[in-house]
């Protein structure tokens, strides 16, 4: 489904009956309403970021839920839409981390192809419906996932902003890897934490320590 390692990585979930009667019902979604993102970019995160080149891990929620604006990336819009307001908070607090200024558009896709799995934990939303695609089956997939990368022997940061992410946590165990958490980054509460957390030189100075090389968080 992917054509990556990630295919085989996640072959049980793949093949069971219960993810396959979960998929068909999303499509049955696709044909009789409007569903983000476009079907050819629900597993866009796995496409970009394979399991072996993971190094860091970014959770999200769900995709944003207005037209045009989700690309299968967390936090991450189409080069055409306008920024939300957390991903312009969280290009606030990568500049005053690491001076890299702001991109003119939302499109995290160098992130992605440089590491970085920008994971939404559920994977598809209706328009207009935010979370509407909640506890129907994407997070039994999308939380194996997290436990695959918690079993690699190399180290992965996880970036867990905000509650939802943080309920994450209790899913990686491996003493390899390294978790950063804070506040979301949205309006509501990014200057409770999330602002001077420093989460992009962290991850950078945690790899380095490995070993690893850094993540280039430019978006050029």
């Amino acid at each position: 489904m992917i054509g990556n390692d990630w295919d085989e990585k996640l072959k049980v979930i793949w093949d069971s009956p219960g993810f396959k009667n979960f998929y068909q019902l999303i499509m049955n979604e696709y044909a009789k309403k409007t569903i983000y993102p476009p079907k050819n970019y629900i597993f866009r995160a796995l496409e970009l970021t394979s399991y072996e080149a993971t190094r860091v891990v970014i959770v999200g929620q769900d995709p944003y839920h207005g037209e045009g604006e989700a690309m299968g990336l967390s936090f991450s819009v189409n080069k055409e839409i306008k920024i939300p307001p957390s991903l312009q908070n969280i290009y606030k607090e990568l500049y005053h981390d690491l001076g890299i200024p702001p991109k003119s558009d939302g499109d995290l896709t160098s992130w992605a192809k440089n590491g970085v799995l920008l994971l939404n934990a559920v994977l598809t939303v209706e328009k207009d419906k935010p979370a509407s695609h909640r506890n129907l089956g994407w997070e039994i997939l999308t939380d194996y996932i997290i436990k695959v990368l918690n079993r690699k022997e190399e180290p992965v940061v996880f970036i867990l902003w905000g509650n939802f992410a943080k309920e994450k946590a209790k899913l990686i165990t491996n003493p390899h890897h390294y978790i950063i958490t804070s506040p979301h980054p949205s309006p509501f509460s990014a200057a409770s934490g999330f602002f001077g957390s420093k989460p992009f030189s962290k991850t950078n100075e945690f790899l380095k320590s490995k070993n690893l090389p850094p993540i280039n968080w430019r978006l050029d």
